[in-house]
């Protein structure tokens, strides 16, 4: 399966606990404002990947804890990281995803979107809400911004509501 990044870190501490392979997509629609990573906002930038290499690249590190899904947004991939979210996962590696969206907006647009709730069930850990500068504390662990969370994705689909976690 083919997707479009921006790029890969293959050892990442910042990106979740642990040692994580992080994927960057590219391409956003939400533009937040002093936004990390704006030069992957552009849904034309970045180069096309194959997951099956992305796949085996990861599972050739003996050292990673997982692989974290970032951007971009990853629900404009979703199919595609849900595909290698759970191969991943039956390799015993765990997922953290983040989203600009809220973990409500992904369940209220996943009747026209499905793969929503198949990249959602690939997902341990799911950090959601858009960055916002107002908010910004570089003091928080995995996120920028007060207003994002932190969620037991397995948990908060199981509830339907969120279940917030702390690392």
């Amino acid at each position: 399966m083919q997707i479009r990044l921006a790029g890969v870190v293959e050892e990442s501490i910042v990106d979740g606990p642990g040692i994580r392979y992080t994927i960057f997509v590219q391409g956003c629609p939400h533009l937040c404002k002093g936004c990390h990573n704006a030069h992957t906002h552009s849904f034309d930038g970045g180069y096309m990947a194959d997951t099956d290499d992305i796949y085996n690249d990861i599972i050739a590190n003996p050292l990673l804890t997982g692989a974290t899904f970032s951007g971009g947004e990853p629900f404009c991939y979703a199919s595609e990281l849900a595909d290698l979210g759970n191969r991943l996962r039956a390799s015993g590696k765990n997922i953290i995803t983040y989203t600009g969206y809220t973990f409500e907006e992904l369940l209220e647009h996943s009747s026209r979107h499905p793969s929503y709730i198949e990249l959602l069930k690939a997902t341990d850990i799911l950090v959601d809400g858009r960055f916002e500068q107002e908010q910004r504390d570089p003091m928080l662990k995995f996120r920028g911004s007060t207003n994002q969370r932190i969620l037991d994705c397995a948990a908060s689909l199981a509830s339907g509501d969120v279940v917030e976690i702390e690392f």
